[in-house]
């Protein structure tokens, strides 16, 4: 079976605070995780929290990559839910691990969209 996507949940741990409370480096650092993954950006939109914290999305025509920080944890919640064969998921997390000296990661993948797509009518309306 094939699947349509597939979507990254990390939890990056003992990051660097500053880097995390940050919005314009975060908001840089992901986005050029899209490129570094290979993806279209289409738009990206972040907020800053008082008194920390950030959050935001990178929309990319492949689907999307989002973040919430926690800097006073030193915590960061990421999603990368790509779509297509040429896209790299895996090369986003790499990058977004390094600019947020993460010491620890937890990471599941997830195959989104399982579809039997040889044998699937496709509808359109």
């Amino acid at each position: 079976m094939k699947s349509l996507g597939k979507h990254l949940i990390i939890e990056f741990f003992d990051c660097d605070d500053k880097v995390l409370s940050n919005l314009e480096g975060v908001e840089n650092a992901m986005n050029q995780a899209a490129i570094e993954a290979k993806s279209t950006i289409v738009n990206s939109v972040f907020h800053h929290f008082s008194p920390y914290g950030v959050s935001g999305a990178v929309i990319i025509a492949e689907s999307h990559i989002t973040i919430h920080t926690w800097p006073e944890y030193g915590y960061a919640a990421v999603d990368i839910f790509t779509c297509g064969e040429e896209v790299e998921p895996y090369k986003a997390y790499e990058y977004l691990k390094e600019k947020f000296n993460s010491k620890s990661v937890n990471i599941k993948e997830l195959n989104r969209g399982e579809l039997d797509i040889e044998n699937l009518k496709v509808k359109v309306s």
